[in-house]
């Protein structure tokens, strides 16, 4: 029985969940979605404001996962960003930080590699 893109998606993203919620962060919210783009997982730790992509599997194609987060998906994810800080800006007032991460999961094997600063934004975060 093949196993549906979505199913996968949404093990992993609670695979992930559970990572951080062992390592003390706050989760604020999860598969944020705008016209401009999408967010998996929105975090926090002290003063600094976490926007996470998940992706799931191994090598494929000869490319990883982590080689599906482009400059295209990159801008999506920051204008993603933008929004929610906008709307969350009182709620965030003590944020100091805001940082961009990547999370790997290979469901078969239970690893989960985690690439804090993958990128940066050039939006306005101020």
């Amino acid at each position: 029985m093949r196993v549906s893109k979505r199913a996968i998606g949404k093990e992993a993203e609670v695979l992930v969940e559970n990572y951080f919620k062992e390592k003390g962060y706050e989760i604020l919210d999860r598969n944020f979605h705008t016209k401009l783009g999408e967010i998996d997982l929105i975090i926090r730790k002290g003063e600094t404001l976490i926007f996470v992509e998940i992706k799931s599997g191994s090598i494929s194609k000869g490319f990883f996962p982590e080689e599906r987060v482009d400059f295209k998906k990159q801008e999506r994810i920051e204008r993603a960003a933008e929004i929610f800080w906008l709307k969350n800006f009182q709620k965030l007032s003590k944020i100091k930080e805001i940082r961009f991460d990547v999370v790997v999961v290979n469901l078969e094997s239970g690893e989960i590699r985690h690439y804090e600063r993958a990128f940066y934004a050039e939006g306005n975060f101020s």
